[in-house]
């Protein structure tokens, strides 16, 4: 009996069989022989793309993101059960379904299957061995990478790298972490050894050898951290036994900068000209479909289930959704534009809380007073201009007061909006018009800025502090914030660097497992997220020019506890019933 494997790609297929006169006569006509499949290049091809759906689009996979599950943003219609601490292998919240189908275990395990099915089967040479070497590095990468997602959220996890059988046990022990990170890394270097520097054309968004090489960067990077290293309630699934810092830090600072000695990448608009808008050259690193900085991104499809993102992140007063609102503790983490912290104690600033900011608050936040665009008819009436209004009440001369048309209680969606009251920019093409036309952009997997803070954090780590403000210091100098000095060294550069990274990579699903790796969870995850309330006085809604008298307030907006156990995820009840030889994260 033949065995027929399916392929889950319908349109892939289907084309593919179209072009090819042999494969016509085909029964069933939706099931490929595996034969079929491993003696052409092209349905290979097809099996390889369909691998890459397992990969998930980030922030752009659904309504929230992990950003609204840290100290970064909060999502509006849920989440309390992670930032609150609540979470059981058998009731993982938003995490356990659709939403983060790309961090859970039995989606990530099915990607890895197929990557070993590619691995095993796609050995012909009948067909065009270059291209054949490509595709072999794409699914060694794809299988690095869905296991660099398990093992940030779980630690060491099983390592299969065969196809089972419906007769086969896969009762299978987690390895350890140092075995996970060490298959991770092997995985990444045989990637590299076999994909193209670059694509063109229909092939953009594969993985290439920088992708490659920049996935070993951030795994060793992770694996240096102080929460593998030092924890000590961790078993050797989730850290070292016998660390060696000095050796695991040199490690990550060498993968880093292997990728920045290629030559082949560079930071976006790197030293802005006289005149430049450096808020709106980092706004258009996340919309252009690639530029120097990106080394690896996919492209969001709303056919594909993903969401419309400018539809999801504008205001609700522009008939958005406003999801993943920015939270007061991400909106103060920005520093002046002079270099300094922002302060609600220095009274001037207090009372001009959005002015003089790092240019890149201005790309990332919408908050009152953020000219953005022309509004619908149905708010021209309220904003002829397209300035966001995220106060809570507006006081006319006769004592009545109106709510901002970008609030949950506006004349626009009350039933909407943000409960901080700032909303999400980054990533929002302000050309769009999200309600008509689904906004698709790319989501950037791995970009050049990180790989400069991965060196400057694994030379902070060996007393290199020199090379770290260089690297740093490239960031901030695109940014046209000043640059570190000498005089920036020991626990300050660290300080600096890691809220560097902050805002460098705000909303980039970077923070929530930056804040597990540095175990300062404790510390941020302990305190309730914050939001504004703006109460201001004016005559005309519809001219900001009378507006004056303007008062802000700090408000709680969700309630959070951290509890030690979220450092890693459980697994889920299911697949320990599933495999007894699992052992569950602590605090299970």
């Amino acid at each position: 009996m033949k065995k027929y494997l399916l392929i889950l790609s319908a349109t892939i297929a289907i084309s593919v069989i179209a072009g090819c006169n042999k494969m016509l006569d085909i029964k069933p006509s939706n099931q490929i022989t595996s034969a079929a499949v491993w003696s052409d290049a092209s349905l290979m091809e097809a099996y390889i793309n369909n691998i890459y759906t397992f990969l998930g689009l980030g922030e752009f996979n659904s309504t929230s993101g992990l950003s609204s599950l840290g100290d970064e943003a909060m999502w509006t219609n849920g989440g309390g059960p992670i930032v609150q601490s609540t979470i059981t292998s058998s009731n993982l919240d938003i995490l356990g379904g659709s939403r983060f189908s790309y961090l859970v275990w039995g989606t990530l395990y099915s990607g890895i299957r197929q990557c070993n099915d590619f691995l095993a089967n796609a050995v012909s040479t009948s067909v065009d061995q270059d291209k054949l070497k490509r595709l072999r590095g794409e699914a060694y990468f794809l299988r690095g990478y869905f296991y660099h997602n398990l093992m940030k959220v779980n630690g060491g996890v099983p390592l299969i790298t065969k196809v089972y059988g419906l007769e086969d046990s896969t009762a299978i022990a987690r390895s350890s972490f140092e075995e996970t990170i060490d298959f991770i890394v092997n995985n990444a270097d045989s990637a590299a050894l076999l994909l193209p520097d670059s694509y063109s054309g229909n092939d953009l968004g594969r993985a290439t050898k920088g992708a490659a090489m920049a996935l070993k960067s951030r795994v060793l990077l992770y694996a240096a951290s102080d929460l593998y290293n030092i924890n000590p309630s961790h078993m050797p699934e989730t850290g070292y036994t016998s660390p060696d810092r000095q050796a695991h830090w040199t490690a990550a600072r060498d993968a880093a900068k292997a990728v920045m000695d290629l030559h082949i990448y560079s930071l976006y608009k790197a030293d802005p000209a006289p005149g430049d808008s450096t808020a709106e050259n980092y706004a258009n690193i996340f919309l252009t479909k690639t530029n120097e900085e990106i080394i690896f991104n996919r492209f969001t499809s709303v056919n594909n289930g993903a969401p419309n993102v400018g539809l999801w992140f504008n205001p609700n007063g522009y008939h958005g959704y406003g999801e993943n609102s920015p939270i007061q503790q991400m909106v103060d983490a920005y520093e002046m534009k002079d270099g300094t912290k922002f302060s609600w104690s220095n009274p001037d600033e207090a009372a001009h809380p959005y002015e003089n900011r790092d240019p890149r608050f201005y790309a990332t936040v919408f908050y009152d007073g953020t000219k953005w665009k022309q509004r619908t008819s149905d708010g021209q009436v309220y904003d002829p201009v397209g300035v966001v209004q995220a106060f809570k009440n507006l006081i006319l001369p006769n004592g009545d007061t109106l709510p901002g048309i970008d609030t949950r209680n506006g004349p626009i969606e009350n039933w909407n909006g943000s409960y901080p009251n700032y909303y999400l920019r980054k990533f929002v093409d302000p050309t769009n018009d999200h309600r008509s036309v689904a906004q698709e952009i790319p989501w950037p997997f791995f970009r050049y800025a990180e790989i400069l803070l991965n060196y400057a954090e694994a030379c902070i780590e060996l007393g290199q502090e020199q090379e770290a403000r260089d690297a740093l210091n490239q960031i901030r100098r695109r940014a046209g914030m000043p640059e570190f000095t000498a005089a920036v060294t020991g626990t300050e550069l660290r300080d600096e660097y890691r809220n560097e990274r902050r805002i460098e990579l705000a909303f980039e699903e970077h923070r929530f497992f930056d804040i597990r790796r540095w175990m300062i969870a404790p510390q941020v995850m302990n305190e309730n997220a914050g939001g504004i309330e703006i109460t201001v006085r004016g005559t005309d809604r519809a001219d900001r020019s009378t507006y004056y008298d303007y008062k802000y307030k700090i408000i709680s907006v969700q309630n959070r506890k951290w509890d030690d156990k979220m450092y890693f995820l459980p697994i889920q009840f299911e697949e320990m019933k599933r495999n007894p030889l699992l052992k569950q994260n602590p605090g299970y």
